[in-house]
């Protein structure tokens, strides 16, 4: 595998993957990997394709009281696990190669981006789109792979991408989890012994509300009641919401495919998680 730091040197193994009639295929990540990366990995590997992965702790998607300082930096363990895994490029630009002095431009994607998250952590979105656009200027590549545990970044990018006729396949690849059902999280390195333990709270309170809904039950009432069991638990809750899966509004149409999203916290640890809810059936 070869790890790159310059955009110069990107763009020249770009061009070579190309000139051998190679597809690209892009993984980008924060680093601190773990099984969810991965497994995005192993998704995008296909023959005549070269896979491209990027790490990069966009400080543009954090707020001022989050957790950039903190957040898990382990560039020799994280280019170890992607040459086991079989990627063939790790991008790992320094901040002044992403945001280089008089950087000024900013790509908001509305809609999609105004709630939930949005809300949440007002700016985190726009940071996402910013980054992830640069991203696929550099490598250019035919496809794009994002996990669905961020079902919400992967609904914003698909809109900018749609939008900006990057001509660019988005594939969302389903949420990788821990035995007891946590969703795999570079945070879940924060998590206390105890807290760890009472995270499991959190897919299991999902798992139930989304139980309920897709057999028709009240909605608003299974919600209501995984906010509860979360609360119960120890956590903070942000959301806990049923959303229209293609347009992230909520209100939906029991015939179109739903998820279920929640964000909380437990001590000063934010996780996120979703469930997808199927289509009723009608027949």
């Amino acid at each position: 595998m070869q790890t790159i730091r310059s955009l110069e040197a990107l763009r020249s193994g770009i061009a070579d993957f190309r000139s051998e009639g190679a597809s690209i295929a892009l993984v980008p990540t924060m680093g601190a990997l773990h099984s969810g990366h991965l497994a995005l990995i192993e998704a995008a590997k296909r023959p005549g394709r070269k896979v491209v992965a990027s790490i990069f702790v966009n400080p543009r998607q954090f707020g001022p009281n989050e957790d950039l300082s903190r957040y898990p930096r382990r560039e020799m363990a994280d280019a170890r696990l992607l040459t086991e895994a079989g990627c063939d490029l790790l991008w790992m630009p320094p901040v002044e190669a992403m945001y280089p002095e008089g950087f000024a431009t900013t790509i908001s994607v509305s809609g999609v981006s105004e709630w939930l998250d949005g809300a949440a952590r007002p700016g985190h979105f726009d940071g996402v789109a910013t980054v992830v656009a640069k991203l696929f200027n550099q490598v250019r590549p035919d496809i794009a792979l994002f996990g669905e545990k961020d079902f919400q970044q992967l609904a914003v990018i698909r809109r900018m991408v749609a939008d900006l006729d990057f001509g660019i396949e988005i594939q969302g690849v389903p949420t990788q989890r821990d035995d007891d059902g946590l969703a795999l999280s570079s945070r879940n390195i924060y998590l206390d012994e105890a807290q760890r333990a009472a995270a499991v709270a959190l897919p299991r309170a999902l798992g139930v509300a989304a139980k309920a809904i897709a057999r028709g039950g009240d909605a608003e009432g299974a919600l209501a009641a995984a906010r509860e069991a979360l609360n119960t638990a120890g956590f903070e809750v942000d959301y806990v919401e049923l959303v229209d899966a293609a347009t992230l509004t909520a209100g939906v149409d029991p015939s179109r495919e739903r998820r279920l999203l929640a964000a909380a916290r437990i001590g000063t640890t934010r996780l996120i998680d979703n469930l997808a809810i199927p289509p009723a059936d009608h027949a």
